[in-house]
This record gives C-alpha cells, sequence and structure tokens, in this order.
C-alpha cells in the first residue's frame, strides 16, 4: 500500500468500507498517491505539508485528520502543523483557518 493511503483496515469506517468493497478502486487509487508522491523533488515533510494545506483549503476535516494524523506519526511538530493553519488566514479567510486550526488541534492537544 502507498505512504501515503491507508490500509482499508485503518481508514474511518466508510472509507474502509468502500475500499472493501472496491478493492480494485482501492487499489488504482493508492497507485495514483504513489505516482503523484514519486513525481516531485519535495521531501516527505514538505509533501505532507502541502497535503495538509490542501485539505485545510478543501475544507475537509477528515482529510486534514488524516494528514495530521500522519504527520504526527512522521515526527512532524505540532506547531508546524498548526502554522499551516495560520498561513490560510490571508488566503481562505479567518473562519476557514479558524475551522482548520480546531481540527488540527483536535489530534495535536
Amino acid at each position: 500500500m502507498a505512504d501515503d493511503i491507508d490500509s482499508p483496515e485503518e481508514l474511518p469506517a466508510t472509507a474502509g468500507h468502500f475500499a472493501q468493497e472496491y478493492p480494485d478502486v482501492w487499489r488504482a487509487y493508492a497507485d495514483l498517491g504513489e505516482a503523484c508522491a514519486a513525481a516531485g523533488p519535495l521531501d516527505g515533510e514538505t509533501k505532507r505539508l502541502v497535503k495538509l494545506a490542501l485539505a485545510v483549503g478543501a475544507q475537509s476535516e477528515g482529510a486534514v485528520h488524516s494528514h495530521v494524523r500522519r504527520g504526527l506519526e512522521e515526527g512532524i511538530d505540532p506547531e508546524t502543523l498548526r502554522h499551516v493553519a495560520v498561513l490560510g488566514v490571508p488566503t481562505l479567510g479567518f473562519p476557514a483557518a479558524i475551522a482548520a486550526d480546531s481540527w488540527i488541534t483536535d489530534l495535536t492537544e
């Protein structure tokens, strides 16, 4: 399984059920994730922070939680993860950034 794609057993219930019901689709999704990660020169921490920022911009609480959890597992400092939300203030607006900060702190405190 790709470093950035959870196995079906590690996923939240709905996504895990989908992965078990459609394993070929899940594998294709995992392969796409691997190809995208390998396509450029960014190091692992930078990739994780970019993916967190994309999840914040998409206002996807589940994806934010996923990338924060993985970031913590990879040794990224909680304050570094929270800085992503702060950086969102001028681009996404204060309410969106505050929501993202609350989602990040769900797992960092």
